[in-house]
């Protein structure tokens, strides 16, 4: 059977009806010579820390200690299993990694990279001389090796930078699409000064509202630093969210099982650099909390995961306008060259980011039964894009998606895994 990529529409073949012909495809490959499929966290940590030395290209979603807490908490709980792709060189040395998990729906088996909807950005793990010097061969050679396998049938492979630093993300050599979702971003010049980062109008607004903040005892803008802190502004935020996410009549993702679990493990794991998986940064006073938001960082950007903000009548002052701004300049002090408020093109992430990072999906078939999930795929993606243009749907489709998260009956786990994803990717 001939396996093929798709760009859209479109149908690219990259191997030939037999396996010998996919086989030979492979080995005039340069630089990937093997595929191996690992389904143990344990068994692959080895390989997964080397790939995130400084020599190597990976976003802060794919740390080894931020997707094992996700796995551990979230996915083994929704039935889906560790399917993480190491790619290797003719000398067997690691040349990337992708953390994927598998789950089964409708008979379809669906790779998709491991955190779920935690993960604002997903990417392999690269090797940095690979990621600058691939081209579509390699990445083909990889496809062709995977789907020979034959322990999936397709890979939904979403939410993708087109670059993480100065590299290429290696994965978009293969047929993608733009996503429907956007993140603006904030870069960060060397030598940026506080009004190149935030606008001087701004600045001044949001000083005038903070003079109403600083005369409360104990007001101060802080990361959390020690297990204590960070367990004691994760039960508030989780209290407040619960509360926030009501008064909308939203459902909460945080209120999903395991979730609360992973977010506390990764707040609390220390990475090698003394940092935090998931970092927490606050504004209070000895009274209350005013406002929090935490992410991820690798040294050179940092990316915002959650955050909510007080109940009280503090809340008229914009804490979490003024707290993103202590952020930003905090952030800029230690030569840090980027900053995001993640997805969605909310109006208060666009007082502080301007630009937008570009943002891709790729759906690539493995198998017949592949290729027909990529063309619902496709059908789903179309409809998320009307979605997203008419509140009324938008509406509908949230409401429907609530409804499947309370299903509980194991006859209908893979039809409401498959049903909800599916929704997930129109209403998200």
């Amino acid at each position: 059977m001939a396996v093929e990529l798709w760009d859209g529409p479109r149908r690219i073949p990259i191997a030939s009806e037999s396996r010998t012909t996919q086989a030979n495809v492979c080995a005039r490959s340069r630089r990937v010579a093997s595929v191996e499929i690992v389904h143990d966290l344990a068994a692959a940590e080895a390989v997964w820390r080397s790939l995130e030395s400084p020599n190597h290209s990976a976003t802060p979603y794919q740390r080894f200690d931020f997707l094992a807490a996700w796995q551990r908490q979230v996915g083994q709980r929704a039935g889906r299993s560790p399917f993480l792709v190491i790619a290797r060189d003719d000398d067997g040395r690691p040349l990337g990694l992708l953390p994927l998990v598998l789950q089964t729906a409708l008979g379809v088996r669906c790779a998709t990279f491991m955190g779920g909807n935690h993960s604002t950005f997903n990417m392999g793990l690269w090797d940095r001389e690979f990621a600058a010097a691939a081209i579509e061969r390699d990445l083909n050679s990889l496809m062709a090796m995977l789907a020979a396998r034959d322990e999936a049938d397709v890979l939904m492979l979403r939410c993708q930078p087109t670059y993480w630093g100065d590299l290429q993300n290696p994965l978009r050599l293969l047929p993608h699409q733009p996503s429907t979702v956007h993140c603006p971003v904030r870069t960060i010049e060397p030598g940026a000064t506080p009004v190149s980062l935030i606008s001087y109008s701004l600045r001044r607004r949001l000083q005038r509202k903070e003079r109403r903040l600083q005369p409360l005892a104990g007001y101060r803008y802080h990361i959390a630093s020690d297990d204590v802190d960070i367990t004691r502004l994760l039960d508030w935020f989780f209290q407040v969210k619960q509360q926030r996410m009501a008064q909308q009549k939203q459902p909460s993702v945080f209120a999903e099982p395991g979730v609360q679990e992973f977010i506390r493990v990764a707040c609390i794991t220390r990475l090698a650099n003394g940092g935090r998986a998931i970092e927490i940064h606050a504004l209070e006073c000895d009274e209350e909390v005013i406002a929090i938001f935490a992410g991820v960082s690798d040294g050179h950007r940092f990316s915002m995961m959650f955050n909510t903000y007080t109940m009280s009548q503090n809340a008229k002052f914009s804490p979490g306008l003024i707290l993103i701004r202590e952020i930003i300049d905090h952030f800029a002090d230690q030569n840090y060259r980027a900053f995001d408020l993640g997805p969605g093109s909310y109006d208060y992430k666009l007082l502080f980011c301007q630009d937008h990072e570009p943002i891709f999906d790729s759906f690539i078939p493995l198998s017949m039964r592949g290729r027909l999930a990529v063309g619902a795929i496709f059908a789903v993606n179309e409809a998320k894009r009307l979605v997203k243009r008419n509140p009324a749907l938008l509406d509908l489709t949230q409401n429907l998606r609530s409804r499947f998260r309370s299903a509980k009956t194991s006859q209908t786990t893979s039809l409401v895994f498959f049903t909800s994803t599916l929704l997930q990717s129109v209403g998200a």
